[in-house]
């Protein structure tokens, strides 16, 4: 009986290497294909490799060069429906061997998760700036899609969460045909550099009460200035940062900021310490919602490439000083901030406006089964793109939700929705 159990067992693992093999060479025969690594996985998936795709850097100038973009691919069956991860930064959370995405999970689907160019891996080796755009990165996509589609003849769902989500948008208004479903979770599209729309929302967020707690913590951080700033000065001296601006605005920057990072990530005043607190609790809860590395030269390493994004086509958000300004002795006003703290001196970048206005009147004209999610407290719900009249698309609000919302966090009438909606366009 043992010996048996052996033989199956040795027959079942020569019959999963040869269908594990056989994926693999259909991978390494697609066209663009470089490499193709195997890695290890759940047993959600059968299968899933690291793939490098070569790209143009200009597709539509091929002598320009060309550089590797990095792409997880995780197999479950040829007959399950794709869900195609459009990230926008690093895809380096992909590499895990747990890694499944929602809607994977949601729908027992395969799942590719493209890495942005110019992120994580996926980065040329002389950075040209200019061809970073989101046309090209939706050429990307297309071209993977294209390759992969002598693989899985099945229904194709784009995703992607906060710029993700805003390229799987910007995905579909450039390449309509490639995909059956679009899932944006928490997707802004900002009409300007610094758009305007995130000040007023913080001004209306939650309630009256629980806004006043924010403030009255911001407040605190400067009355106390002389206490906490040595010990601000002291935590970046430690940690090696460095800043394009004084350290004294830096210090003020993080406490603008606090207001936006806590509703967008936060939400729960009762997180916030009382105003009689020691220095020392006052500073530790700034170091866990607005940390001086989101400023700093080091700390943007990894997502500079966004902040040039922001400055030429995706914009991003201001900062009102305005119920502070007695507090603020070194940022007066914030207007124009956002090149002077993320972009180096010798960076001139100039905002081109007519993506945002392109990508809105196609969410609100033309996007076909289409899911817009937010959260009600998420300060980037001021940038969801307007649906218009447009019965092929929804956007649903989780009811006190943050940058965190995803469709399990939503409300069970808001998951029936969604999920009925999947169901309808998958079938």
């Amino acid at each position: 009986m043992r010996r048996i159990f052996l033989f199956v067992f040795v027959f079942l693992l020569v019959i999963s290497s040869v269908f594990a093999s056989e994926f693999e060479s259909r991978l390494r025969s697609l066209p663009g294909v470089v490499s193709v690594e195997k890695l290890n996985t759940v047993d959600f998936f059968s299968e899933k490799y690291l793939v490098f795709f070569e790209q143009p850097l200009d597709h539509s100038l091929p002598e320009a060069g060309t550089f590797k973009q990095r792409v997880f691919v995780s197999h479950k069956s040829y007959n399950s429906p794709v869900v195609f991860v459009t990230e926008g930064y690093s895809a380096e959370y992909a590499s895990k061997p747990n890694y499944i995405n929602e809607l994977s999970d949601l729908l027992m689907a395969n799942q590719i998760c493209v890495e942005h160019r110019f992120f994580g891996k996926s980065v040329p080796d002389n950075l040209d700036w200019t061809y970073l755009t989101t046309s090209q990165a939706a050429e990307d996509h297309h071209k993977i899609r294209e390759a992969f589609k002598q693989i899985y003849k099945t229904q194709w769902i784009a995703t992607g969460i906060s710029k993700g989500g805003q390229t799987a948008l910007l995905y579909q208004m450039y390449f309509p045909k490639d995909v059956d479903i679009t899932v944006a979770y928490v997707a802004p599209v900002a009409r300007a550099l610094e758009d305007g729309r995130h000040e007023i929302f913080l001004k209306n967020v939650a309630t009256k009460k629980e806004r006043r707690k924010v403030l009255e913590y911001q407040i605190e951080m400067l009355k106390r200035r002389d206490k906490i700033l040595p010990m601000f000065e002291a935590f970046v001296k430690n940690q090696k940062l460095n800043y394009y601006i004084p350290l004294e605005e830096v210090y003020e920057f993080c406490i603008l900021e606090y207001e936006f990072a806590f509703w967008q990530w936060v939400g729960d005043v009762t997180k916030i310490p009382s105003k009689k607190s020691q220095d020392y609790v006052l500073f530790q809860h700034l170091l866990a919602v607005s940390h001086p590395d989101y400023f700093s030269i080091e700390g943007s390493k990894e997502t500079f490439p966004f902040y040039y994004q922001a400055a030429r086509e995706l914009g991003y958000y201001g900062y009102d000083t305005e119920s502070l300004k007695k507090f603020l002795i070194h940022v007066q006003s914030a207007k124009g901030y956002f090149k002077k703290v993320f972009l180096p001196k010798n960076m001139n970048v100039d905002f081109y406006p007519q993506t945002a206005i392109d990508l809105e009147n196609f969410v609100k004209q033309k996007a076909k089964n289409t899911i817009l999610i937010y959260g009600e407290f998420d300060p980037w719900t001021a940038s969801a793109p307007d649906i218009g009249n447009n019965q092929n698309v929804i956007k649903i609000i989780s009811p006190r939700g943050t940058h965190a919302t995803r469709i399990k966090t939503l409300q069970k009438s808001q998951i029936d929705q969604v999920m009925g909606l999947l169901s309808k366009w998958l079938q």
